[in-house]
């Protein structure tokens, strides 16, 4: 049994059968299943979590955007949210700039 190249058959005047090794075919089943719990199944839970998080951001929220920034929500439209950042200053974002959702009093603490 070969495991990669197929095994060299000597030409005769028919072809040779086709052989589908079973080990090959629970191969390549074993490594789809192996990247689908490894890559693809933790990347839609991740974005499930974020879409929650995105859609339960409300107006006075403290959250981390993507960029670092720390900020008060002061307004919550359907795809930006403004953030106020500090001495009055506010910024427009995109929601999904969202990172995460601070506990209350967290900016004042730093």
């Amino acid at each position: 049994m070969s495991f990669f190249v197929a095994e060299a058959v000597a030409q005769t005047q028919s072809a040779p059968p086709l052989q589908i090794d079973l080990f090959q075919i629970v191969m390549l089943v074993g490594l789809f299943a192996l990247m689908y719990f490894m890559l693809i199944r933790p990347q839609r839970k991740r974005q499930k979590e974020h879409q929650q998080l995105i859609s339960a951001l409300a107006k006075g929220d403290e959250v981390v955007l993507t960029s670092g920034m720390l900020g008060k929500v002061t307004d919550v439209g359907e795809v930006y949210i403004t953030v106020d950042v500090g001495n009055e200053v506010k910024l427009k974002f995109q929601k999904v700039a969202v990172h995460a959702v601070l506990p209350k009093g967290t900016i004042k603490s730093i």
